[in-house]
């Protein structure tokens, strides 16, 4: 069944115009961010008119209200119903196989949203945020299809507009032939890296010698994370736990602290590494929720980057962990070698030791606040988040959404706020055994 809102917005007034039609044909739709033939040549050129576009965007932004699938023998079709009228565009990727359809920004309002049976050739599917300006529906698959180009249906009855996209069978063979990014995408890609990574400012000010704390809520529109039975999902429990450990940090006046994300958008991994570089930060703290199919496995974890991993659950989280890009549709084409081929010089060497050190007071720390894993709460794998060679950087996981007793407290207020406080505590009994390990070799 379809969600229903009071009001459609500004976009059906073009109902009445069209009411006179025996039956709804598909509306004329431009690309997203089209580029121009100059694109390639000129990124400049294309960064300036990707600005002029986003400055002359409705202010009134389109609203999602339903999702309907149709799975039937030689055809699976999605019908996304909107407010206003959007235009689409569809790609594929590989590795996993997947079809990506791009949108404009639009607010996810879907009440109930269908379900894929996984019989089909749809596995899944997760929709978001992708980047200011984008949303971005992704589609897994189980078996190759052929996109259809999106349609975009005008208001009929009580229905909004309707983009329609169909899935139909194909050989692999001429899946992977289709595969790859439209060039305007890898233009707008360009363009977008002249631009620094987004940076949520400090609400205190600059005064001279704070320390520099960058926390980093994993995951983020697009990519939800893991999920509790209650529905709570990983991006907005560590989301809601970044603002606490900001405000308890700020409350001491001793720190500058910045957000990755201060919304529910994605970042990219090397994005989230490059703003902590890029304010030079003292240390950097990645929030994550864990998940496990073992339902009696609960406790909170922090871990640290080695090359090789301490353990085959922390290989496993590294990996699953590392996929947030492949999930949300990042292009990885000019992406470095992997976490594991990373060269560990002297400085660097330096780094991972105090991120050590960092993990081992937070292991102490966090059991006044939250429960800790009994076994090997300190472990370490080839976090990509934490590859920058010169921020002290731990991953901490709050717990398992997947035991319930651990979801059960993490869901409240009063438990993210002990979480804030002992996250805060052990921050400052790092700087304050820096300080002193300091003063110690100065007076040698």
């Amino acid at each position: 069944m379809w969600g229903r809102i009071g009001r459609l917005g500004a976009g059906l007034m073009l109902a009445a115009i069209l009411a006179g039609s025996a039956a709804a044909q598909p509306l004329p739709m431009a690309r997203p961010g089209a580029a121009s033939a100059a694109d390639a040549n000129d990124p400049l050129g294309a960064l300036v008119d990707r600005v002029n576009r986003e400055q002359t965007r409705p202010s009134v932004t389109p609203i999602v209200i339903g999702l309907r699938l149709s799975e039937e023998a030689g055809r699976t079709r999605f019908v996304v119903e909107l407010s206003d009228p959007v235009s689409a565009e569809t790609f594929v990727l590989v590795n996993p196989n997947r079809i990506v359809v791009d949108l404009p920004e639009v607010l996810w309002r879907i009440p109930d949203a269908a379900r894929p049976s996984g019989r089909s050739a749809v596995r899944s599917y997760r929709y978001g945020l992708f980047r200011q300006g984008n949303s971005r529906f992704v589609i897994d698959l189980n078996s190759p299809v052929r996109a259809s180009k999106p349609q975009l249906l005008p208001p009929e009855g009580a229905q909004g507009f309707r983009l329609v996209v169909d899935l139909v069978p194909t050989t692999n063979e001429a899946f992977v032939a289709s595969a790859g990014w439209p060039r305007e995408n890898r233009v707008a890609g360009a363009a977008t890296r002249l631009e620094p990574p987004p940076l949520n400012t400090p609400r205190t000010g600059s005064a001279p010698g704070k320390r520099i704390i960058v926390l980093d809520p994993g995951h983020g529109g697009i990519d939800p994370g893991t999920h509790g039975g209650s529905g709570v999902q990983e991006k907005d429990l560590v989301l809601q736990v970044g603002r606490k450990v900001r405000d308890a940090l700020e409350a001491t006046g001793r720190y500058k602290v910045y957000l990755t994300r201060d919304k529910d958008i994605f970042i990219p991994l090397k994005e989230r590494v490059t703003i902590a570089r890029r304010v030079k930060a003292d240390l950097f703290v990645s929030l994550h929720a864990d998940s496990n199919d073992h339902g009696e496995v609960r406790g909170a974890s922090v871990y640290t980057l080695s090359e090789s991993a301490s353990d085959r659950e922390a290989a496993k989280l590294a990996e699953k962990e590392n996929m947030s890009d492949i999930i949300a549709g990042v292009d990885l084409s000019s992406e470095d070698t992997p976490v594991a081929s990373i060269l560990i010089d002297l400085a660097q060497r330096d780094t991972m030791n105090r991120s050590v050190r960092f993990a081992e007071t937070l292991v102490s720390t966090l059991p006044r606040a939250t429960t800790v894993r009994p076994t090997t709460p300190h472990r370490s794998a080839g976090f990509a988040v934490l590859k920058g060679p010169d921020v002290p950087a731990v991953l901490l996981e709050l717990g398992y959404l997947t035991n319930k007793a651990d979801e059960a407290v993490m869901i409240t207020d009063s438990w993210r706020g002990r979480v804030a406080e002992a996250v805060g505590s052990a921050i400052d009994r790092h700087f304050a055994g820096d300080t002193a390990s300091t003063i110690r070799r100065a007076a040698n």
